[in-house]
């Protein structure tokens, strides 16, 4: 070992704290604890600033009536509200700053809460988009087949008129045209949606007023 590497090892020795090890120096000497305090390093309060930043972008994106569940102060209100006046980039880049700030003094656990409800929608929701474009390649490619499995899934739906629109939409693929295809898929998604929602209303209505 270097000679002024082992003097710089037995300094630090000399000076770490005898209870929490050589990671933990010892005040010098006229020092307070109290002067030396172990709080986060300025990259992590850095990275939970940046990432504050970014849920106040997020939040100014978000519909209106899914904020409200907040008990937000009006200052945070008034700075949410403004950001749609805000056209210039670095402009916006403080203005996000300013609602991060602000965002430190309300409930951030509900904050959390609501973004957390709000990603569980999204991924829902790119999830129901995924299987919807899944079934439309199945019934192009397998026609009456897949055709008959997702009646099965689907019971309530029109199969003429589904059928109708499988046979266009697989005339169009083959020749490059997407009109067909999107008539398709927008039938699907009504047809998952419409017995999506019959679900939730059977789910939500009280036992005795089943039949």
């Amino acid at each position: 070992m270097d000679p002024f590497d082992a003097e710089d090892a037995e300094d630090a020795a000399d000076t770490a704290d005898p209870v929490r090890g050589a990671g933990h120096q010892v005040p010098a000497a006229g020092e307070d604890w109290e002067e030396r305090p172990e709080g986060p390093s300025k990259s992590q309060f850095k990275r939970e600033h940046q990432a504050l930043q970014a849920l106040a972008e997020r939040m100014t994106k978000m519909p209106r009536a899914q904020l409200e569940r907040l008990k937000l102060s009006p200052v945070t209100w008034l700075a949410l509200d403004e950001t749609s006046r805000i056209k210039d980039v670095r402009a916006l880049g403080r203005h996000y700053k300013r609602i991060a700030n602000l965002l430190q003094r309300e409930d951030m656990h509900a904050v959390h809460a609501l973004m957390d409800e709000a990603e569980a929608r999204e991924r829902a929701a790119a999830a129901g988009h995924h299987r919807l474009e899944r079934w439309r390649e199945r019934l192009i490619a397998e026609g009456d087949a897949a055709l008959s499995d997702f009646l099965d899934e689907h019971p309530d739906t029109d199969r003429q008129q589904l059928r109708t629109l499988v046979r266009a939409a697989k005339r169009d693929t083959e020749r490059g045209k997407p009109e067909a295809p999107r008539k398709l898929f927008r039938f699907l998604r009504d047809a998952v949606d419409v017995g999506s929602a019959e679900e939730e209303v059977a789910a939500d209505e009280p036992l005795s007023e089943r039949r």
